[in-house]
């Protein structure tokens, strides 16, 4: 009798209950934030309809002027505004004076093997676990001085993306380049169709053993792993060959930003 009771009671708070709510539609992608007025003014230069607000500090109104008649023209907001508020708006006192809010730019998966307008470039940088978005913005800015016409990043867990730092630190590099992600680098390599080489701190060959496998108009893929752990020994046994800058011992290695830099200009700037 009890049992009937509580199954009685149950079934009227079920019947009280209100009914199950539809499943709320995804959040869009947050914005990206693009400090200073080098990196605001590649974005301007390239996909201007992404910018969707834009703020300066008084400081920066002469830079500012033009891209602001850019949006005036598409009746999106800009504002002068205070250290203070900029400082809110970037998420960083590092602003450069002028921020631009953008949509988020999108990352396509690489399409292997490479299409011949993207070995164009001599060194196509692979990034495989770089971690740190300021080092992934340094090796951009060094990659677009030097030529290159875009980047790949890895579906590693630990590797940093498109972020605010990244885009700050790049100095418009990441603007410049085309970019491009594999889920699996070690898989991939072996399907891009150019030579292939991984940037190690010990027991690679020189930079000019690598030039002298090279044609004038080859390219060559750069592999550069984790800043603490390099690159993978799996992924580093998939490339063609091992490339080692030699230094003079008194410090183990070189950041992997700076690595890449030097590397990127060793096997582009003969060719």
């Amino acid at each position: 009798m009890v049992d009937r009771r509580r199954a009685a009671v149950w079934m009227r708070r079920m019947d009280r209950s209100p009914p199950p709510q539809a499943p709320r539609p995804p959040r869009p992608p947050e914005p990206d934030r693009i400090c200073g007025v080098a990196a605001v003014s590649a974005v301007f230069a390239r996909r201007p309809r992404d910018v969707l607000r834009l703020f300066h500090l008084p400081s920066r109104r002469r830079e500012a002027n033009p891209f602001c008649a850019v949006m005036a023209e598409q009746r999106k907001p800009y504002r002068e505004v205070g250290e203070d508020e900029l400082a809110r708006v970037a998420g960083t006192v590092h602003h450069g004076g002028i921020v631009a809010v953008t949509a988020r730019r999108r990352v396509p998966q690489l399409v292997l093997p490479l299409a011949p307008a993207l070995r164009a470039a001599p060194v196509l940088p692979v990034l495989d676990g770089v971690s740190n978005p300021h080092n992934l913005g340094a090796i951009a800015r060094s990659a677009a001085f030097f030529g290159c016409i875009g980047m790949v990043v890895s579906g590693d867990p630990r590797q940093a993306g498109l972020s605010d730092a990244a885009w700050r630190t790049s100095e418009g590099g990441l603007e410049v380049l085309s970019f491009w992600s594999v889920p699996d680098v070690a898989s991939a390599l072996p399907q891009l169709g150019v030579m292939t080489v991984a940037a190690v701190a010990s027991g690679g060959v020189a930079p000019e053993a690598i030039l002298g496998k090279l044609g004038p108009r080859d390219c060559v893929a750069l592999v550069l792993g984790n800043e603490e752990r390099g690159v993978a020994e799996r992924t580093a046994a998939a490339c063609d060959a091992r490339v080692t800058l030699p230094g003079s011992g008194r410090v183990e290695s070189l950041n992997v930003s700076v690595a890449a830099a030097v590397l990127i200009h060793a096997l582009s700037v003969q060719r």
